[in-house]
This record gives structure tokens, sequence and C-alpha cells, in this order.
């Protein structure tokens, strides 16, 4: 199996600032703005709040409410209006998509989604981050490959449910893909009760990235058995050596400041399963 830490969210360049981390420790994923998206912000759920008035308290622009979110990866039933039918899809396309490609990525790979994140307080005006605290990298959601889809290659009749999802309002392109979930996690060739695709509800220290050290998102501390010993490949993206530290308490990474999917050859990481069992067992 691969593992693809896949980068989504709200950050500084697509929509300006970090998605929220709460105070009770709930964290959440803020779509990108997307102008081809008939869905805007404001007709989004989570928790009893409207995406729309948090993206305007967070990003101090009314005029985000009801501007079109890219609402994808799309993993929580609840906040959205649903067909009956309805799975947990991701949509992927151009370099990212031929990069997941070059990769292998199959049916029974599993996304972990990561984004950059930052402490918020509630105010007199609203939601806003704490002045004190510093954005980081954190895991925040997942999607076990279910099914694979070629868009332009559907017909008319397939996956109705899916047809909201912004990868349907995109130009024809052969790389624009869906990636529907499976209904439960399989690992270690047995299926869970888990399901398959999700949002991790609190965060934790083991879905933290960004080291508690850090001067900068993107300088990670990750469990031990990810340092690419000799032999094995490492994380894609990532393969100059020197972006590469064992520690006692981890593996050091500096992480590449852009691109999207880095995927990780399970069949040369063995203990990255236990390692998903546990993230998945909360």
């Amino acid at each position: 199996m691969r593992i693809i830490l896949s980068r989504k969210g709200f950050d500084t360049a697509a929509g300006g600032c970090p998605s929220p981390v709460f105070p009770d420790g709930s964290l959440l994923a803020l779509p990108i703005p997307d102008p081809r998206s008939t869905i805007p912000y404001s007709a989004i759920r989570w928790r009893g709040l409207n995406l729309g008035t948090l993206v305007t308290e967070l990003t101090g622009n009314p005029a985000m409410a009801n501007q079109g979110a890219h609402l994808d990866p799309d993993l929580i039933r609840e906040s959205y209006l649903r067909q009956p039918d309805w799975r947990p899809l991701l949509g992927q396309t151009g370099a990212a998509q031929s990069h997941l490609r070059n990769q292998g990525v199959d049916v029974g790979d599993l996304f972990l989604f990561f984004g950059l994140f930052r402490e918020v307080m509630r105010t007199e005006e609203g939601w806003r981050f704490v002045s004190e605290a510093r954005p980081f990298h954190a895991l925040w959601g997942w999607l076990q490959i279910g099914a694979m889809h070629k868009v332009d290659e559907l017909a008319d009749n397939e996956l109705a449910w899916a047809r909201y999802h912004p990868h349907f309002r995109m130009e024809a392109d052969p790389r624009n893909t869906l990636y529907v979930a499976r209904k439960n996690i399989q690992l270690n060739g047995k299926t869970g009760k888990t399901p398959a695709a999700g949002v991790f509800p609190t965060l934790t220290e083991r879905l933290r990235l960004t080291a508690p050290d850090a001067s900068s998102p993107t300088r990670w501390l990750l469990p031990s058995f990810f340092y690419p010993k000799k032999g094995r490949p490492p994380l894609s993206y990532h393969h100059k050596r020197q972006r590469w530290q064992q520690t006692r308490k981890g593996c050091r990474l500096q992480a590449v400041a852009r691109g999207q999917e880095f995927v990780l050859d399970g069949n040369a990481y063995p203990e990255a399963g236990d390692w998903l069992l546990d993230l998945l067992a909360g």
C-alpha cells in the first residue's frame, strides 16, 4: 500500500490564512476558494458553524461568504446537502495527478491529508487568530481509495450523486480524476470497522507534523521509520539527503515549500501499517 501525504486546505497563498484550530482542540481544514465552484462557503456547515461567516471573520473579507468553495476532499456527510448514495471523494488533476499516476497510486492506497493550521479564539467581533500562536502543519483527515474514475470518460448517468463536485466544473483534461473512498478501512489485509474516509476530531501530538521547536511550518518531526535508510525510496519530492536527519526523538525533515502529493511506498516501510492503525484508532 502507498501512503500519500496530501496538502489540502487554506494557506497564505490559497485563502490567505491558515485553517483554524478551535479552543476545544477541534480542527477544520477550510476548502480553498474556487470561482468555478457552484458551492458558496455560506452553503457549507461544520458543527453548527456557517463557513461563510467563519471565513469572513478569519480573512476580514465579507465577500468571501458568497464565493465558490473548492469542497475537495469532501469527507464530511453533514457539511452539505447529499444524495443517499454519497461517498467521500477527492479530485486531482494536472501535474499533481501526473505525479500520483507516475508513483503507481491505485485502489487500496491511502491519502493522509495535511494542511496549515493556527489556533483561534472567540471575541466580540467573531473568530480571530490567537496573536501569539504560530502556524504549523498537521494531519487532518484520510481517504482510502475504493475506486478511481476519469471525469472526462464518465457517461452522463454515471456518478450522478457526485455531480456537485468542483472537478465536474473543470475544462477537459484526461488527467482529471476522482478518487472515491471504500466503505471501511483495510489495513494489513484485514477490513476493520473504521470508515475508510473521515476527519480527525481533535488535534493531538501524533497529528502534528511541524516540530515543536521549528521556526517554519515546513520543518517537520516525523516518526523514526520515515528516515530513508539505504535501499529504501524516500518520500517523493524529498530525495535530497540533506533534507533528512535522524534524532533520538524521531526523524526530522525539511519539507518542500510547495507540492501537493508526497508518496511513501508502504512495501519499503512496513512500520507504516502499525503507525496508520494507531492514528486511525484515535
